[in-house]
C-alpha cells in the first residue's frame, strides 16, 4: 500500500526537494554518458566466445552415431555399394541401427507369406547379403538391430497385402491393417526371435518344427522393438506397449543378453501420453526391461524457401526438438530413470524429398552443394545441445539416401560413392569427443551466429564450433587460446575429409555452414 503525503507550506522544504531532484537527474544523466562512453570505446565482437575451463556443465554420456536404412542402393552390384560401407567401416561409430523397413517387403521382411501344414515362406536370400555387410563394417563396435516391419499377414485386413516382386520395387502401402490377427501376440514375438535366433544362434525352428540352419552367432547388444509406430498400423500407446512385452519376452529367450529400446515415435512432441504410458512399468509384464526409449526429428522446411531460410527454419526447428526433449526428460527421469535415450534420426527431409515419393520417381536433383553443409551444421548443433541435456545417443540419418528414397537424408553423394559434408562432420565429431568428456562453461556473446561448446577431453582441451548463417563470419576465441589445430569441414572440403590447419592468434574464420574443432594441449 502507498500512503499519501499532505502538502506542505514550509519554502525551506520546498527548497531541500528542489535540490534533491537537481542532483538525482545530474547522477542520472552521469550515469547514462559513462554507459554511453564504455560502449563506444570497448564494444564487445560479435561471435566472441568465453570459455570458464574451471566451470564443468556437465560430464558427457552422449555417442555420436548414424543409422544405416536398408535400399537397393546398398544392394551388393549397386555403385556405390562398396564405398558407402567401407565409409561405414571406417568410421568407427558405436551404437549403428540398423533399419529394413516397409517399402521393401522383401529386402526387410522374412516371412512374406503365413505358414500353412505343408510349409513356411521364411526366406532371408535377399536380406543376408546387406546384413551381413553391415554386420562386417561394424564389427568391434556396438549396434542397435531394428527389424521393423512387420509381416502384413499378421494384421487383419480386407484382402491380401500384395507386394511387389522386384525387390527394388518401392511400396509405400505395405502396412496395412491395425489389429492383429493373433491379439495374444504369440505369433508376432515368435516371427522376430525367429529372426534373432538366425543370426544369433546359427537357426530356428519355424511353426512347423522345422529346422533352418544359418551358421551365424553374430552378437545383438540392442534390439529396438518397430519404428515409428505413431504412425504405422495407427499403434496407440497401449497397442504397442503390449506388442513390445510380446517381442521383448520372445527374443529375451534367444539371446538373454540383448538390451531394448522402445518407441522411435516420429514425432515425439505431438502426444506426451506415449512416454507416460509407455515408461509407467505398471504397464509392462513383469520383468520386461525399458533399457532405452528413441525418437526422431527432421527439420522440415516450406517448398518456397532456400538456403538463405533455411540458415533460420533449420535452427529454429531444432530448438523446438530441444524444448521437447525438456518435457521427455522430465517423464523419463520421474517414471524409468534408469531407462536411457537415443535420438537415432536427427537430420533434414527437404519438402523435394516428399514430391519424389508422392510419384515414385526420382526429380531433377535441385540440392545446392551448400545444403550439405548446412545439414552438418544442423547435426553439430544438435549433438552440442542434447550433449548438455545428457542425452546418450545422438544418431544421424541417414548412410544413404538417393533421388526418390530421401536424397537429402543422405550422407552419401550417390553419383561418387564417396562420403558428403553431413558424414564428414559426423566423423569429426565422433573422433574429438566421447563419453567422459567435460563440458565445461561456454558462451557466446549476444546475438552471436555461431553455436560452441568447450570440451576438456582425455586429449586436450577442445572447442567445437559451428556457423548457423549462410555468410561468413569471425570468430573470437578467447585471449588465453595458444597455438592450435583446426580441422574443419566447410565448402572447400567438400566431400573430402576436414581440412586441417595450425593456427596462432584468437580470430577464427569460418565459411557459410562451416564446422570446425579447434584443439591444443
Amino acid at each position: 500500500m502507498i500512503r499519501m503525503r499532505g502538502r506542505s507550506h514550509d519554502k525551506t522544504a520546498h527548497k531541500g526537494s528542489d535540490m534533491n531532484l537537481r542532483v538525482g537527474l545530474a547522477g542520472a544523466a552521469a550515469l547514462i554518458i559513462a554507459i554511453s562512453a564504455a560502449a563506444q570505446t570497448a564494444p564487445e565482437k560479435p561471435n566472441t566466445l568465453s570459455v570458464d575451463w574451471n566451470k564443468t556443465v556437465i560430464v558427457s554420456k552422449s555417442t555420436p552415431t548414424l543409422q544405416v536404412v536398408v535400399n537397393p542402393m546398398l544392394r551388393q552390384g549397386s555403385p556405390i555399394h562398396n564405398g558407402s560401407f567401407e565409409a561405414l567401416k571406417q568410421l568407427g561409430a558405436d551404437y549403428v541401427r540398423y533399419v529394413p523397413w516397409e517399402p521393401y517387403p522383401k529386402l526387410a521382411v522374412a516371412e512374406l507369406e503365413p505358414p500353412t501344414q505343408s510349409g513356411t515362406s521364411w526366406d532371408f536370400s535377399l536380406i543376408d547379403p546387406m546384413t551381413k555387410d553391415f554386420l562386417d563394417a561394424t564389427a568391434g563396435h556396438s549396434t542397435v538391430m531394428n527389424f521393423s516391419t512387420i509381416p502384413a499377414w499378421m494384421f487383419k485386413t480386407d484382402k491380401p497385402v500384395k507386394y511387389p516382386d522386384d525387390p527394388n520395387q518401392v511400396f509405400w502401402t505395405y502396412t496395412q491393417g491395425t489389429q492383429l490377427a493373433d491379439p495374444s501376440g504369440k505369433q508376432l514375438g515368435d516371427y522376430f526371435a525367429g529372426i534373432v535366433s538366425w543370426y544369433t544362434n546359427g537357426g530356428f525352428t519355424d511353426e512347423n518344427g522345422k529346422q533352418h540352419s544359418s551358421g551365424y552367432h553374430y552378437k545383438f547388444p540392442v534390439w529396438e522393438v518397430l519404428n515409428e509406430v505413431d504412425f504405422e498400423h495407427e499403434t496407440t500407446p497401449e497397442q504397442y506397449t503390449e506388442r513390445y512385452d510380446a517381442i521383448v519376452s520372445a527374443i529375451q529367450k534367444v539371446s538373454p543378453n540383448t538390451k531394448f529400446m522402445g518407441l522411435a515415435l516420429a514425432l515425439p512432441q505431438n502426444d506426451p501420453r506415449w512416454f507416460e504410458y509407455f515408461l509407467d512399468h505398471s504397464h509392462h509384464k513383469p520383468g520386461i526391461p525399458l533399457d532405452y526409449i528413441s525418437y526422431h526429428f527432421y527439420a522440415s522446411p516450406t517448398l518456397d524457401q532456400n538456403l538463405d531460410d533455411w540458415q533460420y527454419t533449420f535452427f529454429d526447428q531444432a530448438d523446438r526438438l530441444i524444448t521437447n526433449v525438456r518435457y521427455v526428460e522430465s517423464i523419463r527421469k520421474r517414471l524409468s530413470p534408469e531407462t536411457k535415450t537415443d535420438t537415432d534420426e536427427l537430420g533434414v527431409i527437404l519438402p523435394t524429398d516428399e514430391l519424389e515419393i508422392r510419384d515414385s520417381a526420382a526429380h531433377p536433383d535441385r540440392i545446392p552443394a551448400l545444403y550439405w553443409n548446412a545439414a552438418g551444421a544442423l547435426y553439430a548443433y544438435l549433438y552440442i545441445e542434447l550433449s548438455k541435456m545428457g542425452v546418450d545417443i545422438i544418431g544421424e540419418s541417414q548412410l544413404v539416401g538417393y533421388p526418390s528414397q530421401f536424397p537429402s537424408v543422405s550422407m552419401m553423394n550417390w553419383n561418387t560413392g564417396k562420403p558428403n559434408a553431413r558424414y564428414w562432420v559426423l566423423k569429426l565429431i565422433k573422433d574429438n569427443f566421447h563419453p567422459g568428456d567435460k563440458l565445461v562453461d561456454s558462451k557466446f556473446s549476444p546475438y552471436s551466429e555461431a553455436e560452441g561448446q568447450a570440451f576438456a577431453t582425455t586429449s586436450g582441451r577442445k572447442l567445437l564450433l559451428l556457423n548457423r548463417r549462410n555468410r561468413s563470419i569471425e570468430i573470437t576465441l578467447p585471449e588465453s587460446t595458444p597455438p592450435h589445430t583446426v580441422s574443419v569441414v566447410d565448402r572447400d572440403s567438400g566431400d573430402n575429409p576436414p581440412r586441417v590447419t595450425q593456427e596462432n592468434g584468437n580470430t577464427l574464420n569460418l565459411a557459410p555452414f562451416a564446422v570446425a574443432v579447434v584443439s591444443w594441449q
